[in-house]
């Protein structure tokens, strides 16, 4: 009769017995630990300058906090007077949707634009793409917004072209309906980002789709419309995603624009000016704090939005069709 044997069972290095399992963990452990190593100084930082302060933010925004004094807990106090009472928060947050709602895709279509005549060019393009590329660069700094303002201030270069050719707008930026406009331009200028990225997903569609898609008769328009717009869909979802939450913390041109007032009659006045307002000119920073969290929620929601909707128009190359 054959016998079961009552050997404990073998272990892949050799070990035998129920502390088998044990030793394999430790020796696992002790092939990591060199990887915690290299990554302790990005978890470190990651603790102390983001989670920690993220922390201290959420506290400070149930509390009555002037920088000077210590933190007095009002509870949801802040969030109430910011949602029912303060008609100048929802101004801001009506002109940044605004904001973000024209600058957004104009700046897409742009770079779309851009990228797409650089694809088709043989001769220059390192330097075309270098050029456009320049003012994501040099946009963002306090100078450029600055020469921006000057540009579109009355009796500045773009009011006195446009009312050469019969256009009398006068200055943008002491005009409530054209002030906001003038940032969105400033915006949409610095389009090189997306471009590249745009760019870098236009060499990855396979040159033979479109030669198939000329032998059936299908138009310059029709191309785009029926290869390159799904087989880019991944980019335009990840250009439009950063391209979002990046427009909902635009500060430095409305700054400089507005001259920090965020005027002519709160025309200017975005979301973080009116908060940078609250927190730093008038000292109430538990309350610049609740603002900060919400626009926090905020952009996670539409983020989330975006993501969730995303599986009906963003088409991955070797994905099954849904």
């Amino acid at each position: 009769m054959r016998t079961l044997s009552t050997r404990a069972p073998e272990s892949a290095d050799g070990t035998t017995g129920p502390r088998a399992p044990a030793r394999r963990r430790r020796q696992v452990r002790e092939k990591q630990w060199p990887a915690y190593v290299f990554l302790s100084p990005w978890m470190i930082g990651a603790g102390v300058l983001t989670l920690l302060p993220m922390a201290v933010s959420l506290y400070l925004s149930f509390t009555d906090y002037n920088l000077f004094d210590a933190p007095n807990w009002v509870g949801p106090r802040n969030y109430v007077e910011l949602l029912f009472e303060d008609p100048r928060y929802w101004r801001s947050v009506g002109t940044t949707l605004l904001y973000v709602l024209v600058a957004v895709p104009l700046k897409l279509a742009l770079a779309l634009g851009a990228a797409m005549l650089l694809k088709n060019l043989n001769r220059g393009r390192a330097f075309y793409r270098s050029a456009f590329y320049a003012p994501s660069l040099l946009g963002a700094s306090m100078s450029i917004a600055l020469v921006w303002r000057a540009l579109f201030n009355d009796g500045g270069t773009v009011p006195n072209l446009l009312d050469a050719v019969g256009i009398d707008t006068g200055g943008w930026v002491g005009n409530p309906h054209l002030a906001v406009f003038a940032v969105v331009l400033l915006t949409v200028w610095q389009f090189g980002a997306p471009m590249v990225i745009f760019l870098a997903g236009l060499q990855q569609i396979s040159p033979e789709l479109y030669e198939a898609a000329g032998i059936d008769g299908a138009g310059p328009w029709r191309r785009f419309v029926s290869i390159t717009v799904p087989m880019l869909s991944p980019v335009v979802f990840f250009n439009l995603v950063l391209e979002i939450i990046q427009s909902f913390q635009v500060f430095t041109p409305a700054y400089a624009i507005s001259g920090g007032k965020g005027g002519p009659a709160d025309s200017t006045m975005f979301y973080t000016l009116y908060l940078y307002e609250r927190g730093f000119t008038a000292s109430h920073m538990g309350y610049a704090a609740a603002m900060a969290w919400l626009l926090l929620i905020a952009i996670g929601v539409i983020t989330l939005i975006l993501f969730r909707t995303s599986r009906s128009w963003v088409f991955y190359a070797g994905e099954e069709a849904r």
